[in-house]
């Protein structure tokens, strides 16, 4: 299956894109709003979604909602927030059965309807959201902030970045914060999103089977009040590290979370991104990479120890679980594994088998109706005009001399420990 996007500009910084495809029994659309992640609305921003779902003017309880989308063949919807490099992305999705397969083709002017009544119409009272709901809704994000701690390992990586990017916009928690809240009532947050829908740039993505006449009817814009679009920045890159930051702290944990934080200086635009991409995965990738022999393997310092990549901000992290008493020598091994990367001390069979992890990992977007929507978005994003199968040759085409270059571009910043108080003092 090819998969390529059709892309139309409708005007006022609002895009379409349109992927056909009918290998699934299901269509898709989505609506991406882009915000500046600023510590200004990030707590707002993460409302909305809890707010917006939970009714319109038509179907003014989430209840109603789900009724609604019972009767379109149970349709699925979803709302989401998230951080995409230092953007904050407002997720708009719903999915629903081929018309096709139930002999009723023009049920998803419905959803579409139903969809754009969801974004567009929310149930208000006096003017603004119903302050029920929006009440309700802060005690819930507070809770899901209180929440984040539960797990230790994704609190550890967040920990990390915040202390690593103190100084940027990427370091912004994509939930906001406490405090924030008992400022946003329903007449702020009411305000806030008629900004959202007048200003932020919009990417609509319809992934399945179409016509002209449903192109046409979701280019029905016509109802949209938009002004003043944003222009939102290229994230900043920071590849100097001035200062290593050592980070520890004390929690009721039983197993060390050591997360290292790396720049690497290598934007996605740049000739060496795939190389890093590959370096980090021979380097943490898998059972087969360098850090799970030696540290986990061999030495069995670490419960866990895994590389990934931040694609938007060029920062690679390696985070393990580990007994609090390997803290250094962890810490060694790790800096050994690199250095051996940088020498080249790295077989074939590494690459290839980083290569075909890689590229099975890409391959399998086909076969997600919502994944191909995120990667059409991710691409548009980046400025990406590739296909996949570009992607995949690109892939293949890296060689051992740009794994080792790229790998000697990163530079360690910041070191993170959770560590349990009664257990040690590192």
């Amino acid at each position: 299956m090819t998969l390529k996007s059709e892309r139309m500009n409708l005007g006022n910084g609002v895009n379409l894109n349109l992927i056909k495809t009918d290998k699934f029994k299901s269509n898709l659309l989505s609506y991406y709003f882009m915000r500046p992640l600023s510590k200004d609305e990030v707590t707002k921003n993460a409302l909305l979604p809890l707010v917006l779902k939970r009714g319109t003017d038509e179907y003014t309880t989430n209840l109603e909602i789900q009724r609604k989308l019972e009767e379109n063949y149970g349709a699925n919807l979803s709302i989401a927030i998230n951080k995409r490099g230092e953007k904050h992305v407002l997720r708009f999705t719903i999915e629903t059965v081929n018309g096709g397969y139930v002999g009723d083709r023009d049920y998803i002017y419905d959803v579409i309807d139903l969809l754009n009544s969801i974004i567009y119409n929310p149930v208000l009272e006096k003017g603004f959201f119903k302050k029920d709901y929006v009440e309700q809704e802060k005690e819930n994000l507070k809770r899901r902030i209180e929440g984040r701690i539960n797990d230790k390992r994704s609190y550890a990586l967040d920990r990390c970045i915040e202390e690593m990017c103190k100084n940027e916009k990427f370091s912004i928690y994509p939930l906001g914060n406490i405090n924030d809240l008992e400022y946003i009532n329903e007449d702020v947050l009411y305000s806030h999103y008629q900004d959202v829908i007048r200003s932020s740039p919009i990417e609509i993505f319809y992934v399945g089977e179409y016509d002209e006449k449903l192109v046409e009817y979701i280019k029905d814009t016509k109802n949209i009040k938009r002004d003043n679009v944003l222009n939102i920045p290229r994230e900043q890159i920071i590849s100097s590290v001035s200062t290593k930051n050592m980070i520890s702290e004390e929690l009721d944990v039983n197993q060390g979370k050591l997360v290292l934080g790396y720049r690497t200086g290598i934007p996605y635009e740049d000739r060496l991104y795939n190389g890093l991409v590959l370096a980090s995965d021979i380097l943490g990738g898998g059972p087969n990479s360098k850090l799970f022999r030696n540290v986990r393997e061999k030495e069995s310092l670490a419960y866990y120890i895994s590389t990934s990549v931040l694609k938007y901000k060029s920062i690679m992290l390696i985070d393990g679980g580990i007994e609090f008493d390997n803290f250094e020598k962890t810490i060694d091994i790790v800096k050994e594994q690199i250095e051996d990367i940088k020498k080249g001390n790295f077989t074939d069979e590494d690459i290839q088998i980083s290569k075909k992890s890689i590229k099975s990992s890409t391959e399998s977007i086909k076969d997600s109706i919502f994944l191909i929507s995120e990667f059409f978005f991710s691409q548009s994003l980046s400025g990406d005009n590739r296909s996949l199968n570009q992607i995949l040759a690109d892939l293949d085409g890296v060689t051992k001399e740009e794994i080792k270059e790229a790998m000697s571009k990163v530079a360690l910043d910041t070191i993170y420990f959770m560590k349990n108080s009664e257990k040690g003092d590192k």
